[in-house]
């Protein structure tokens, strides 16, 4: 990692404490959830404050990550590492201090040091996301670790901040409900896999799945990605019962949107997985969202 070029005004173990910076951090925070994903700023509405601000703070940092290793920046390998370094420097930096200059980050050092998120689920997610600026292709082995790093260690930040909410006292703990969360983090990302087959070949030279030749993709290889994403689901829903109200209604909503995604990618030819990005019609979600609220997110 690069020497440390970011100081904070705060000095570690200190607070931030301008009431006025930290509401334009969250509100940029809730700027990038809502330019990036409809689906999840629409599901992100379900939850009750503080769990709605904190959540978006989370996807907001994972979100510039992202871009870093799948934007234009990207292009230049060397500079796109040099920016993500700076990226965990800052966010590690602004959870010690409280603080950061990068809105994006000292939001979520607001979230992080007010649920408990420390270096043990920070640190996974950068590395998952520095592996994309080097790797191109996953054995078993790399694949697993990649999605945990890039996606189970979100699911395992949202919980903190789902267990950190003010209903929260009579649900089951962290650890109970961790697998939950891992597994509901791992079938979003395999979707995504799934969905962006063809613009991660062709737009990046990516293949993620494990001996997965993209130009002969088969019925049968196609259903067995997806039953692996449908037992992710299936576990991730036992665990959404246990979630305080606050956020069970948001939970079950993402949960049901991305089922519907792999319903649809069960259904389409493998070759049309080459060329289509599914999606979930705008009246579906609106449906789904609708239902999850009535249903006070009962599964």
């Amino acid at each position: 990692m690069n020497p440390r070029r970011y100081r904070n005004a705060v000095p570690p173990g200190g607070t931030a404490t301008d009431p006025l910076y930290d509401r334009v951090a969250q509100r940029s925070a809730g700027a990038v959830i809502t330019g990036y994903s409809t689906s999840f700023a629409w599901a992100c509405r379900l939850l009750a404050e503080p769990v709605r601000t904190q959540v978006r703070s989370i996807y907001a940092l994972v979100r510039v990550a992202d871009e870093l290793v799948d934007g234009p920046a990207a292009a230049a390998t060397e500079h796109a590492a040099d920016l993500l370094d700076e990226l965990e420097e800052q966010t590690l930096d602004a959870v010690r201090s409280g603080h950061s200059t990068n809105l994006v980050t000292h939001a979520f050092a607001l979230t992080a040091r007010s649920v408990g998120i420390g270096p043990e689920l920070i640190t996974p997610f950068f590395a998952s996301m520095r592996t994309d600026l080097r790797t191109t292709g996953h054995d078993q082995r790399s694949f697993d670790e990649y999605v945990y790093g890039s996606a189970e260690v979100v699911g395992l930040m949202c919980l903190r901040a789902f267990l950190a909410a003010p209903d929260a006292a009579t649900a089951p703990s962290y650890d109970a409900l961790s697998p939950g969360a891992r597994s509901l983090g791992a079938a979003f990302q395999k979707v995504n896999f799934l969905r962006d087959l063809g613009a991660d070949l062709d737009l990046r030279g990516r293949s993620y799945f494990p001996g997965l030749d993209v130009d002969r993709l088969t019925p049968e290889q196609r259903d067995a990605l997806v039953d692996d994403i449908d037992a992710d689901l299936a576990r991730a829903q036992r665990a959404i019962a246990g979630l305080p109200r606050s956020s069970r209604r948001a939970v079950t909503a993402a949960h049901r949107i991305f089922a519907a995604l792999s319903h649809r990618l069960r259904a389409l030819p493998p070759g049309e997985l080459r060329r289509t990005r599914v999606r979930v019609p705008a009246a579906s979600k609106g449906w789904i969202l609708m239902r999850s609220y009535a249903a006070g997110g009962r599964t």
